[in-house]
């Protein structure tokens, strides 16, 4: 056999044990392909540890931001609720009820069904004549501006000294006594018209549509066209001041 013969045959058994051994390698599922495997599976491995990692840390930061904002609204919402119950409160303790009740008068014109009148001739000053309404009532009544006169059968009744009007409205408490001053006649005689009266009805003011008739002397008063009236007073001294 010759030296190239030998040759060709090494070359050819080379490559067939070459081809066998792939072969093998290819059916017992190891070699090239399961290195590939193994390191295809840490990686995915390595990965799938890394992403959890980072799902966590971020899901942990992600759900304390949740919660803190959640806890931050809870307690707002908290706040708010309980202040807008005490405003709820605050209205109801201002409720209107008790304004109103507040509001109501506290006392009503005079009337003669809760009074009583008097009228009295005085020495001084000359002339005059004191009118005197009681409260004989329960609760507080008004005098109103001035008394409405009338004498025997006068159609008019008197004006009234108009600088005699007082500050504020006389408010009598039950048993407490208003005032006012009847100028009958003039004292240097200068009056005209003058009359004998026997009988007076006094209404409390010039819209009063009831009359309170005191008594007067048995003797009657003399009446002329001075006659004048003070506005009620709350005091004795100032209706006889006029």
């Amino acid at each position: 056999m010759s030296t190239r013969t030998r040759r060709t045959r090494m070359f050819v058994a080379a490559a067939l044990a070459a081809t066998a051994l792939t072969l093998t390698a290819c059916e017992n599922g190891e070699g090239v392909v399961d290195e590939g495997a193994s390191s295809g599976s840490a990686s995915t491995s390595a990965s799938t540890d890394s992403s959890s990692s980072s799902s966590k840390e971020s899901g942990g930061t992600s759900t304390g931001a949740g919660q803190s904002d959640s806890a931050g609204s809870t307690s707002e919402g908290s706040t708010g609720g309980a202040a807008g119950s005490g405003g709820t409160t605050g209205s109801k303790g201002s409720s209107g009820s008790t304004g109103s009740k507040d509001s109501e008068p506290t006392s009503t014109r005079c009337s003669t069904t809760s009074t009583r009148t008097t009228a009295t001739e005085v020495s001084r000053p000359l002339n005059h004549l004191l009118l005197t309404v009681t409260n004989t009532g329960s609760k507080n009544c008004d005098l109103i501006g001035y008394p409405a006169v009338r004498f025997g059968e006068a159609q008019s009744v008197p004006p009234a000294f108009e600088d005699s009007k007082p500050q504020a409205v006389v408010t009598l408490a039950p048993g407490e006594s208003g005032y006012a001053s009847v100028l009958l006649s003039s004292a240097d005689g200068s009056g005209s018209n003058g009359y004998t009266a026997k009988s007076l009805a006094v209404y409390f003011d010039k819209g009063a549509s009831a009359a309170a008739n005191p008594s007067l002397p048995a003797k009657g008063v003399h009446v002329d066209d001075s006659i004048r009236v003070s506005y009620w007073q709350s005091t004795m001294a100032d209706a006889l001041t006029w």
